[in-house]
Formats: C-alpha cells, structure tokens, sequence
C-alpha cells in the first residue's frame, strides 16, 4: 500500500499538501512509485492517510502541472516518468545535474588553481602574514560602542547605506593621517577592501580593456579585474615598487600599492609616483591606490598617499579597518574620484555591497572619541618590536639560508631563499610542522621571478616568533 510509504506530521510547519506532495514527488523520482504505476483515487488515499480528500487532490494536482503523474476526470493518476539512478526520467535528471560537473566562467574556472584567498583553515598560526594582533584590541571598548549603537538604532532615520558621521570622521582622520584630500560624500562604506575592488572593476572595466597590476603583487585585485573581462598585465618591480611599461600607451587602469607594495614592503618614490601621475590621462586612465596598511610606519614619517598628489581626481583610494583593528570587523571604504561618485553610490546599492548601520555607527564613535587612534599608537610600538625581533631571529637561526627584507613599516616582511626556487615545497614543509608561511612565487600573475617565504609578524609576540623560528632553522 502506498500509504505505508507516507508519513504525515500535523505537528510540521510545512502544512500537509506540501509534505504529500514532496513523499510522492521523491517516491517517484527513486524509482519506488515505477512509471505507468497507477496511484490510488484521491477518496481512498484520503481515507488511508486520514486526511481530507481536497489535500491529496491539490497533491495529485501539483505533480500532475509537474509532470509526475497523468490525471484525468474519473481515472487514477498515472506515474508518467521512469525514477531511480538509472532511469531516464527526473530522477536520473536530478542525479545526473548532482554528478556533472559544472560549467564555469573562465575566471571562476581558475580560482581553485590559484592561492587566493589563502587556503588555511585552520586557526591562525605563526607566521602567517596578513593579520594584526587581534588579542591587543580593546574589546571592551569596541563592545560599548556597539551596545551605545544598538540602542540607538531604533532612533536613528533610516539615512543613506554610507553613514553620514563615519564618512565625516573618516575623511577628518584620513586627511590628517594620509594626506588624503576628500570630503566626506566621496567616502563609500564596504564590507571590505576587496568589496571596492570589485565595485570598481564592475563599475569601470569593459571586457578588453588593459589593467596593470605589481608583479609580484596582490592577488586579489587581478581577481577582480579579470572577472569584469579586463586584459591584466603584470609589471615589474624595482627598489622604488612599479615600474612603468617604456613606450607603452597608457592602460584603462593601474593598481598600485605605493606606500608598502604587496608583499615585498618597498615603498614607491616621489619622483615614481609623479610618473604615474603625468602619464594617467583625466577621464581615461584611472589610478587604484590600495593603502592596505597605512597606520603602520617604524622607521620614518609616514609618506603621504598618492591620493592627495592628485590634482586632476584620477585616484581612487581603498583601505580596511580589518589590518589596524580586528579581522572581523569587515569593514573597508573607498575614497572615488568627485567625477565618480553618484555612479559608484548606485552601483554599491545596485550590488549589495553594503555594510551594516550598526557598527558604521559604532566605528563612527570608536575614531571621534580617540580609542583608534590610542590603540594604534600602542599597536605601533609592539608591531615595530616584533618586526625587529623577527628580522634579527632570521639572521640568526636562517641567515645561511634566507635573505630578510626589512620593510619600513606594514605587519609582514620577505625573506628570500638564497638557494633554489623551492620556495612552495618549504612552505609545505613548515606547514606540516606547525608554521604557516606564504610562497612569494604564489603571488606572480605569470612565470615567478622571486621566490620566497612572506612572512608575518604583527599578530604574534616575540616567544611565539621565537618558537617559530627554531622550527624554520630545525625545517630547513
């Protein structure tokens, strides 16, 4: 009997035509109701179930418009397609789409091959750059801006996605911080800074066009711009970061981390920078300045952001709050070009790209009250011991083996192999004994030039760089 294969929960949120339906459905579709089978009549099911006869009427009506069953007036339905994992009916069609493998996008295609976003998963370990401490924030601070902003939500007006006061507070700090010249409506909030990425590559990059990007470099942003069609060609690097192309005509786009190029630290001459600047043309070459980690310089004053030497409002301005404070904060921002503006605030809603109100708010009052700034100034000092501590432990345990970069500020730093170009080998290597590094060669857009291990500091103290160390030196 089929209604020993049917089981009915009164109880269930799902009202009992949807469950009919669906046990039906899969009887069908795995083979056990078999195709020509004919289903009782919607009064003797009824009366089996117990249940009333219009429910199983509107089942039997749903698979029928599905094309499960045959019905007509006065006949039982009729099973009309063959289930199971070897039949060609919609069962086999629902098994078949679960086993074939997908058709992708090129782009989409390529990620798994590629080592970005990092695939750890595992919880953080040393020396795996990229993250501040986050065990030195003030949690309990952060926690009472948050509580003071939910409060208030039920208060505050709706307002725009990009929260008024944060923009303001945010365009105050980065004046005085970065040099950046801006006022507060040409601030976009974001979930992060690979969100602004995108929302500029969506935004501006027709299938085609050229960007140039640091080779070595960020991969992220290579990401963002091939997904949009964009022809993206590496440049190489030199002791004051991006070198230009000799001769060639200028592209649609140039990212650039000028003030701590990704990963190898160097930081990109005034001279350089007028460069790129005289060679953009206004409206058809656009600048992407990404100051990942702008709050963190050691050994000199900050150099102020490419940003503010703009005169023409070619330069777009990207940076997170995830490297100053805690990862989890999810928050970037992007300061657009004035021309810009009111396309790229569409587009963000357009996309959804839009980050909550609620700590926008509490973010707002962390900076105006001055515990952002008081933490990055403690922060400052630890992250430049750690820095030290690190570059001195490599020459110590590794200087046979490694070259150090010491970069003038950021929370990570290159350590080159002076032998071999085994460099994604030893990262396996340190991996399997408990330290987490990243391959430089990972991060060339073609065929590696540099190879070596970046290493991060900022997010472990001198005993946990120090273990770290003696299992490097007992790896190699």
């Amino acid at each position: 009997m089929i209604s020993a294969l049917i089981d009915l929960n009164r109880a269930d949120d799902d009202g009992l035509v949807a469950q009919l339906t669906s046990q039906l459905r899969s009887l069908i579709a795995t083979g056990r109701l078999g195709k020509g089978r004919a289903l009782p009549s919607s009064r003797r099911l009824a009366s089996d179930l117990g249940i009333s006869r219009n429910t199983v009427t509107y089942a039997f009506e749903q698979l029928a418009a599905e094309g499960y069953l045959a019905a007509s007036h006065g006949r039982r339905p009729v099973v009309t397609v063959e289930g199971g994992a070897n039949g060609d009916g919609m069962g086999a069609a629902v098994s078949g789409a679960r086993s074939a493998k997908p058709r992708l996008a090129p782009w989409a295609s390529q990620l798994t091959r590629a080592d970005w976003p990092m695939s750890y998963q595992a919880p953080l370990k040393p020396l795996r750059p990229g993250h501040g401490d986050a065990r030195e924030f003030p949690n309990e601070i952060w926690a009472r801006c948050l509580r003071r902003s939910a409060v208030r939500a039920a208060r505050r007006e709706l307002g725009p996605v990009n929260r008024t006061r944060l923009c303001e507070v945010l365009a105050h700090y980065l004046a005085t911080s970065r040099g950046v010249r801006a006022t507060a409506d040409q601030i976009l909030i974001l979930p992060s800074a690979q969100a602004a990425l995108t929302l500029i590559a969506v935004s501006l990059i027709a299938p085609g066009d050229e960007v140039w990007v640091e080779d070595p470099g960020y991969p992220g942003a290579a990401a963002a711009f091939r997904a949009s069609g964009a022809r993206v060609t590496g440049m190489k690097l030199d002791e004051q970061g991006m070198q230009r192309m000799p001769g060639a005509a200028a592209p649609k786009l140039v990212f650039m981390t000028p003030s701590h190029q990704h990963p190898t630290g160097r930081l990109m001459s005034l001279a350089r920078r007028t460069e790129f600047l005289r060679s953009s043309r206004p409206g058809k070459t656009w600048i992407v300045e990404d100051d990942y980690d702008g709050e963190f310089h050691y050994d000199s004053r900050p150099v102020p952001a490419l940003q503010g030497l703009d005169g023409h409002g070619r330069v777009f301005y990207v940076g997170t709050f995830s490297k100053a404070m805690t990862s989890d904060i999810r928050l970037g921002y992007l300061v657009v070009p004035p021309a810009l503006v009111g396309t790229l605030e569409v587009a963000q809603r357009h996309i959804g790209l839009i980050a909550s109100s609620n700590i926008q708010e509490a973010l707002a009052e962390f900076i105006a009250d001055g515990h952002f700034l008081a933490h990055l100034r403690r922060v400052r000092r630890l992250y430049h011991a750690r820095r030290d501590h690190l570059v001195e432990g490599l020459q110590r345990h590794l200087g046979e083996v490694l070259t150090t970069e010491v970069p003038s500020g950021g929370i990570q730093l290159v350590a080159r192999l002076k032998r071999g170009r085994a460099d994604q080998a030893a990262v396996k290597r340190l991996a399997e004994a408990g330290v987490v590094t990243r391959a430089l060669s990972s991060l060339a857009l073609g065929k590696p030039r540099d190879h070596g291990l970046l290493l991060g500091f900022a997010a472990w103290r001198e005993n946990e760089i120090s273990a770290a160390l003696r299992t490097m030196a007992a790896c190699f």
